[in-house]
């Protein structure tokens, strides 16, 4: 996860691009200012720039494909349902990634602009890839504000439990960075799995989700 601190409110067009191109210069590698914590501590030595991916939620979704694209050291990516506002080229994206959303919004050919932006991107990505989707899960459920908001009695209108939705985006995050990162195999990644019956398995080029 890449962390940013803006001084000043970016576009919401400009905003994945901007964060794509601040957050990498110092993750991805060695970076051109050194930061207090490599300068005091050495903790740059704690990053393997050969395996290094990013993942977001909402607008740091749609900055995982922008910062692919800006930075080849960057091996692999995760959208957490978020909209992306910068299209994968022509030419196309072949390193994996994973698209993971809520199933109200973004079930391949149900219309609508956030799900048309996943279809225009998936057409482009060569590599691996997959576009899952939660049932019950909605856009809050996917972070702390879900958790938060059940523990205060305040119902976001999600039909799973808060808990339920963190252990599966940390599940298969996990097994996505254990995939790509460090080559290990992981079935869950292959198709549906019993434990998590929530999570479906979507075939764009047909409308599916299984």
């Amino acid at each position: 996860m890449l962390g940013i601190r803006a001084t000043s409110a970016p576009s919401r067009r400009s905003a994945p691009r901007d964060a794509a191109r601040a957050g990498t210069r110092g993750v991805a590698g060695t970076g051109s200012a050194p930061t207090p914590a490599r300068a005091e501590n050495g903790r740059a030595r704690l990053v393997d720039p050969s395996r290094v991916a990013v993942a977001g939620h909402s607008v740091g979704g749609a900055s995982t494909l922008p910062s692919l694209l800006a930075d080849s050291r960057i091996r692999a990516g995760i959208d957490i349902d978020g909209t992306t506002q910068v299209p994968v080229p022509d030419s196309g994206l072949s390193r994996p990634f994973l698209f993971l959303g809520r199933q109200s919004q973004y079930t391949p050919g149900s219309g609508g602009g956030a799900v048309a932006t996943w279809e225009r991107d998936w057409r482009h990505l060569t590599g691996w890839k997959r576009w899952l989707v939660v049932s019950g899960a909605e856009h809050a459920s996917f972070t702390d504000v879900g958790l938060l908001a059940e523990q205060l009695g305040i119902d976001i209108g999600a039909g799973l439990p808060a808990a339920r939705v963190s252990e599966i985006v940390r599940r298969y995050t996990r097994a996505f960075l254990q995939q790509h990162l460090r080559h290990l195999p992981q079935p869950l990644l292959d198709k549906p799995s019993a434990r998590y019956p929530q999570v479906l398995f979507c075939a764009p080029e047909s409308g599916t989700c299984v």
